[in-house]
């Protein structure tokens, strides 16, 4: 009978072990960085776009992008103000891990930079089991998703140091019970710094962008 478990495990272990490379590595280069995770179309790049001018004129940003193909995602945030912007295509995977951004890292002069930025694969499940070594973890949900996502993903939103509630200009016009989605966030994440806000018309980005700024000048 093949082993399935203890591969699964060891594969977890090792990338787990790299994380913390990368880790110690962005910590001794003073560069806070976040990884951002979501499903295809919560609004993971147009987060980035909306966030670099605000922040260009304050810190030194990088970009990191993965997806399955393309540097679309990557040509958004050079041209939204990032000081570097790497793509990685992941070929298939359905989320990137450790060895990824360690060789994305490689490409990058760490200490010319405050914050690094890493935008995940879109993808509610397997992100979650693969550490990066980032100092955050911030998962992006989006009104047009449905309030049930906490319910159907647990281990996306147990995990996660902040969460981002996207779109809320569409409230009026989209069935989405706010009360109902906080309370499953809560019984998987108590307490978890929440920041509703809309990319498209800016509401709420202030205290999005100041948790970073307090975060990325410690």
């Amino acid at each position: 009978m093949t082993q399935r478990i203890p591969v699964v495990e060891n594969i977890l272990n090792a990338n787990d072990h790299l994380a913390q490379e990368n880790h110690t590595r962005l910590e001794s280069a003073g560069v806070f960085s976040i990884n951002l995770m979501a499903s295809p179309g919560a609004g993971k790049t147009s987060l980035i776009e909306q966030t670099l001018p605000r922040l260009k004129d304050k810190l030194r940003i990088a970009a990191i992008d993965g997806d399955i193909a393309t540097s679309l995602d990557s040509d958004r945030a050079a041209a939204a103000g990032a000081l570097s912007s790497i793509q990685i295509n992941t070929g298939g995977n359905c989320h990137l891990d450790a060895v990824m951004l360690r060789g994305a890292l490689d490409q990058l002069q760490l200490n010319q930079y405050d914050l690094l930025l890493v935008e995940n694969v879109g993808n509610l499940v397997c992100p979650a089991e693969f550490k990066l070594g980032t100092h955050k973890s911030v998962l992006i949900a989006s009104i047009p998703e449905g309030d049930d996502k906490p319910y159907k993903y647990p281990g996306m939103y147990r995990g996660v140091d902040a969460l981002i509630i996207n779109k809320i200009d569409l409230l009026p016009y989209v069935s989405f019970r706010m009360d109902f989605f906080q309370r499953g966030v809560e019984s998987l994440n108590p307490g978890v710094i929440t920041f509703p806000l809309s990319c498209r018309t800016g509401e709420g980005m202030d205290a999005w962008i100041n948790w970073l700024l307090q975060n990325s000048t410690k």
